[in-house]
């Protein structure tokens, strides 16, 4: 639905908290919400669909942000809301600066900065969103106006943007097409310290492309990478175009550490490696540093005779030129019944696979599937593995 500033102005005071409170009490499930949003309707009227979708909003939010049962959110505020996490570890690296959030939409990004950086304004061309902002950052220092990203109204602060990359629900994959537009927001703010949140897919040579110049920092949490954030040349780290930030394992990797990763057959284990050092192009780095080496130097996986603390990976057990067929009878032999399978460079839809494995076991194993080689002297292997957790 869409919200009006009249009904942030409702759901921002008492009347609306005890509401919330009850509404927050109800299911809501598939199974139960028609009579619960009945229910709740004989209660509060033409209030109901305001309350029931912020209580909605707010149980999708929780899984991004700790505090979101007192926010206020929109449907895209949700879906574009930076981790708490996340957020967390850009403001670290702008303590004690001057920062502008030039599209703070309802105020995550701002939650963060506060108390790190040195002052905070927070600016959005959306008063719903902005009015959604003054009521999640009641209390604090944070200085709110309304402005359009594109014109500023600050001096001497860092600029912070995390442009649209939605329209119509479907995403926007040429950051020429986010809102603000990415060469728009690296026009406008030339020659200033800026920062720019990305979708974790972006094209690297085509924001290089663009005229940036900057460290691109690929950022993952819980096993999955959030975002790629675009750090301007006054901002970065001198030397470091390209880095991966693994938070769960509170690690980071430059393009400026060493690759000296060499290329070997598979020795006790496989690491497949977070996806935001994959996504940084840093396999090389990671190697190195854990003393692992590739099994291919164009593919991703890596293998060792140890494991990286706190890393999970794939113990060999049995290694075989891939086919259904030959990959089923080993499997078979084994006495598997369930089998997680992992693929690189070969085109394998694991899902696909899976049913046709026509596995009846009681094991329970893994299987890497790859590819060896280039040109004619490629081929597909399948490692049948013991996963360490």
């Amino acid at each position: 639905m869409r919200f009006t500033v009249g009904d942030v102005a409702y759901l921002g005071g008492g009347e609306a908290d005890r509401a919330l409170a009850e509404v927050a009490q109800l299911r809501l499930s598939v199974d139960s919400r028609v009579a619960d949003i009945a229910s709740a309707r004989s209660r509060f009227g033409d209030r109901t669909p305001l309350l029931v979708e912020t209580v909605m909003l707010r149980r999708r939010a929780a899984v991004k942000l700790p505090d979101a049962s007192r926010w206020l959110f929109t449907e895209e505020a949700v879906e574009q809301a930076t981790a708490a996490a996340v957020a967390v570890h850009r403001a670290e690296r702008l303590t004690g600066r001057a920062v502008h959030d030039v599209t703070c939409s309802v105020g995550t990004e701002l939650v963060a900065l506060a108390g790190r950086a040195e002052r905070v304004v927070g600016s959005d061309v959306d008063e719903v969103r902005l009015a959604m902002a003054r009521h999640n950052l009641s209390g604090s220092d944070v200085l709110l106006c309304r402005a359009d990203a594109l014109h500023p109204v600050t001096r001497d602060t860092v600029v912070v943007a995390d442009p649209a990359r939605r329209s119509g629900g479907r995403r926007r994959f040429d950051p020429r097409d986010y809102t603000p537009a990415l060469d728009a927001l690296l026009e406008v703010y030339a020659g200033r310290d800026l920062v720019v949140k990305c979708a974790p897919g972006i094209d690297f040579d085509r924001v290089r492309g663009l005229g940036f110049d900057g460290e691109i920092e690929v950022t993952s949490l819980g096993g999955g990478v959030r975002e790629s954030c675009l750090w301007s040349a006054g901002l970065a780290t001198p030397g470091v175009s390209r880095r991966a930030t693994i938070l769960d394992g509170a690690e980071q990797l430059t393009d400026a550490d060493p690759d000296d990763c060499p290329v070997a057959p598979a020795g006790r284990w496989i690491v497949d490696p977070d996806g935001a050092v994959v996504r940084a192009g840093l396999v090389r780095h990671y190697g190195a540093r854990h003393g692992l080496w590739q099994l291919d130097p164009a593919i991703a996986y890596l293998s060792g005779d140890g494991l990286p603390p706190g890393v999970r990976g794939f113990e060999v057990i049995a290694e075989l030129g891939f086919t259904e067929r030959a990959l089923r009878r080993e499997l078979a032999a084994r006495d598997v019944g369930a089998v997680e399978i992992l693929v690189r460079g070969v085109g394998v839809d694991p899902d696909a696979l899976r049913p046709r494995l026509r596995l009846r076991g009681s094991q329970r194993l893994a299987v890497v599937i790859t590819r060896i080689g280039a040109g004619s002297a490629s081929r597909a292997v399948a490692y049948v593995c013991r996963p360490s957790r």
